[in-house]
C-alpha cells in the first residue's frame, strides 16, 4: 500500500474507535501482529500475535471499562509503512475512575495490515486507574 492508503486504513480504524466498534481494528491485525505499551507498569510490555494482543491486553483493559472503549483520533501522519496517531481516551472504568489518556501510536503497517504498534501513554495513569493488569 502507498503512505495514503496506509493512513486512510487508520483514519477508518479509528473512526470506528471513536464510534466504540473495535472490529475494523481487530479485523486489519496481522495473526503476527505485535503490540507494545511502553513504559514500567504492569500493563508495559510487547505482546506478540494478534491472539495474545487480544487476550491479554485488550480482553483485561475492556474488563475494566464501565462501557465501550472509545478512542478518538487528533491527528494522524503517514510516512511509508509508518503512521503516526496522537490520540485521546473517554472512558470510565467501572469503579467510576476517568480513564482519559492521551496517546501517541506508531503503527507499521504493510499489504494493507497492521504489523505492529508501539503505544505511548500516560503510564501514570494506567497504573492508578486500571491497577495491576494480572488483578
Amino acid at each position: 500500500m502507498t503512505t495514503t492508503g496506509n493512513k486512510q486504513l487508520l483514519q477508518r480504524i479509528f473512526t470506528s474507535l471513536a464510534e466504540c466498534d473495535p472490529r475494523p481494528f481487530a479485523d486489519a491485525m496481522a495473526d503476527d501482529f505485535r503490540w507494545t505499551v511502553i513504559g514500567s507498569t504492569t500493563w508495559s510490555r510487547t505482546y506478540e500475535g494478534k491472539q495474545a494482543v487480544l487476550s491479554e491486553l485488550l480482553a483485561p483493559l475492556r474488563a475494566r471499562i464501565r462501557d465501550r472503549l472509545r478512542t478518538r483520533a487528533q491527528r494522524i501522519i503517514a510516512e511509508g509503512d509508518y503512521v503516526a496517531v496522537e490520540a485521546r481516551g473517554e472512558n470510565t472504568t467501572k469503579a467510576g475512575k476517568p480513564y482519559n489518556n492521551s496517546y501517541c501510536f506508531v503503527f507499521r503497517v504493510s499489504a494493507g495490515r497492521l504489523q505492529e504498534v508501539t503505544e505511548y501513554c500516560d503510564t501514570e495513569l494506567v497504573a492508578s486507574a486500571l491497577g495491576d493488569i494480572a488483578a
